[in-house]
């Protein structure tokens, strides 16, 4: 799983955020990529004809494909996500992940070494909560010695220059799996998910985040207004730059599967997370989700997944100027080992393809 940021943004001013019915005016707002419509992309230049034009010439040599490649791939676009467990010298394979372990913190100290010394400029970490700590209001989010706290400060006084990102929602803390409270079954249907009384725990969440000494704070929970309600809290406290990565389009996929089962929640989540996750179906909205969360002070936007989502990556690219991070999630990282696994592919050509994707 990696993040990547997109170091170029095209100067887009005149996005809105409202909708409106009218399918021409949608369309011109959000689905017209032609060249004259949209600033976000160059126009075509006249193609030539054969034989003067022989576009293989470029494509002879590797130096030659090496000096003309329209996009690089480097550590520095990559976030390297670690999952860290209680104990002292514990190592923990996930069957669901190939290759990817929960550590223990002295443990996880070492992959930060690691991590900073192969040049990758940050980590995100996440939490396998103790069940006996677990509870319908997640309070251990907020708990300033709870797991994530201590794991990030025993990181920063060991590796103080690497960068540490650390999620925003209460799923890892709550008995029922979702990243909100549960309000109380109305009329014999399900549960609802209480967007205003979150708030106020993921703000606490995020400020013991913040003391213990993370740099950049994700919330990743999909709570109307949580970006905004966060940044408050921040600033209120004296964190002024302490850094928002909102996961503004997160959509309700498939592809989470096997991060469930690392951080130990799918067994204990009640129902699903479409009341408040995107809908797959849904593409202007996301740029909605995404326009809320910079106002609301957002220095930088996710869209998660990443490969079912390179549409909502490059919209998200192309109206609005701030970094846009793609994450290639849980499910689209264990489809991809294991077809390299089984001689289906070949790692060395595939994975960077799958990457290059991205940031082009």
């Amino acid at each position: 799983m990696v993040g990547i940021m997109y170091k170029q943004n095209p100067q887009v001013k005149n996005f809105s955020t409202s909708q409106n019915n009218s399918e021409n005016k949608s369309q011109n707002n959000f689905e017209n990529n032609s060249p004259e419509k949209d600033p976000g992309r160059a126009p075509l230049p006249a193609s030539g004809a054969y034989p003067a034009t022989r576009l293989r010439r470029n494509r002879k040599t590797q130096w030659s494909r090496d000096l003309v490649a329209q996009t690089s791939l480097t550590v520095r676009d990559l976030i390297w996500p670690l999952f860290v467990i209680e104990g002292q010298g514990e190592k923990e394979a996930i069957p669901a992940m190939p290759d990817v372990y929960r550590y223990s913190i002295d443990l996880i100290i070492d992959q930060a070494k690691a991590a900073q010394n192969a040049g990758i400029p940050a980590l995100a970490l996440f939490p396998i909560t103790d069940p006996a700590r677990k509870t319908a209001d997640g309070r251990e989010a907020y708990n300033p010695d709870n797991l994530i706290c201590r794991t990030i400060a025993e990181i920063k006084s060991a590796v103080p220059d690497i960068g540490l990102i650390v999620d925003v929602a209460l799923d890892p803390y709550t008995d029922h799996g979702h990243d909100g409270v549960i309000g109380p079954q109305k009329g014999g249907g399900e549960s609802e998910i209480l967007n205003d009384a979150t708030l106020d725990i993921l703000a606490q969440q995020a400020l013991v985040q913040a003391q213990a000494g993370a740099d950049i704070i994700a919330p990743s929970d999909m709570m109307d207004g949580r970006v905004g309600f966060i940044r408050a809290a921040l600033e209120q406290n004296g964190f002024h730059h302490t850094q928002i990565m909102a996961y503004s389009a997160k959509y309700a996929s498939a592809f989470y599967g096997p991060f469930r089962e690392a951080v130990q929640s799918k067994g204990c989540l009640k129902g699903d997370k479409k009341t408040y996750q995107m809908d797959p179906a849904n593409g202007r909205e996301a740029l909605r989700e995404i326009a809320m969360d910079i106002e609301e002070g957002a220095d930088m936007v996710m869209v998660k997944p990443g490969l079912p989502y390179l549409d909502i990556v490059r919209d998200a690219k192309n109206h609005f100027d701030v970094p846009v991070m793609a994450y290639n999630v849980s499910g689209e990282y264990s489809m991809l080992k294991l077809a390299c696994a089984q001689g289906i592919l070949d790692p060395q050509t595939a994975i960077p393809e799958m990457l290059l994707s991205f940031k082009r």
